[in-house]
């Protein structure tokens, strides 16, 4: 199976989530907790917490989705491992498929960031946090699950029957669906503060359509950007003194730089 295939595969098989996860008043079908004593306990609208619950709810469907295209899902053998699912074909390809989550509001979400640009995103052919080495996958996809906050705040101090489950209000509401492999959708700055994360557009309709920066650059102006990436920390550590470039604009002026250089010699 090639890369194309599997994404337009899997950008099919998203569109279906909504509506599984969804009431027909566009909330979450997601109540509560539930005891054994058939108490439900409301839940926080707290992002980690929330998109946990999503992916949970939503791997059975990506194992039968994998199946049913001839292929087997593979899960990581350890917490914090990239990514979160691995497909093989029956050629043994590899197709690597990261969940990202946010909130949005309007036109835009919270934020989103893509995984790290340190490690095993630059020691390609090693296996650094994963079970496979990050060129050993055909593809890096993002599955984004986007969705609205509810309005209405949840007590969580009050417990509810089963039978009550039409009084509880869904902390989220209003899902939107994509995957987009990583490149496209991926910024020229990181995720967050000082951290080595690459960070992602926050624009919806940029999301849906994959047009990020690097959208019209290609793949390898990608990975060559953000493999080459310093924060100021790590360019002190590295003995560079200052980074060589902090966004697109810069990079450019990095990569004129270094072909001056090269043509001298």
């Amino acid at each position: 199976m090639t890369k194309e295939d599997f994404f337009n595969l899997l950008t099919e098989e998203v569109k279906t989530y909504k509506e599984f996860l969804e009431t027909t008043n566009n909330e979450w079908i997601v109540k509560g907790f539930i005891d054994i004593d058939k108490n439900v306990y409301t839940i926080t609208n707290d992002t980690k917490v929330v998109s946990k619950i999503i992916e949970i709810l939503l791997i059975p469907k990506l194992d039968r989705f994998a199946r049913n295209h001839g292929m087997e899902l593979e899960l990581p053998s350890k917490q914090n491992y990239y990514p979160d699912l691995t497909f093989k074909d029956d050629e043994g390809h590899l197709f690597a498929v990261d969940f990202k989550s946010s909130y949005y509001n309007s036109d835009s979400v919270n934020g989103l960031t893509l995984g790290s640009y340190w490690g095993y995103f630059r020691n390609r052919d090693k296996k650094m946090s994963m079970d496979y080495s990050y060129n050993s996958y055909s593809a890096h996809i993002v599955l984004g699950m986007l969705y609205k906050q509810s309005d209405g705040t949840v007590n969580e101090r009050n417990v509810f029957g089963v039978d009550e489950l039409d009084v509880i209000h869904s902390v989220i509401e209003n899902f939107i669906f994509f995957a987009q492999p990583k490149w496209r959708i991926a910024n020229d700055i990181p995720g967050s503060g000082n951290t080595r994360n690459i960070g992602g557009i926050t624009n919806i309709r940029k999301l849906l359509n994959g047009e990020g920066p690097f959208a019209t650059l290609g793949e390898d102006v990608f990975d060559d950007y953000w493999m080459g990436y310093f924060n100021k920390d790590d360019a002190k550590k590295a003995g560079i003194g200052a980074p060589r470039y902090n966004n697109l604009e810069t990079y450019k002026e990095y990569l004129k730089s270094q072909a001056d250089k090269l043509s001298r010699l």
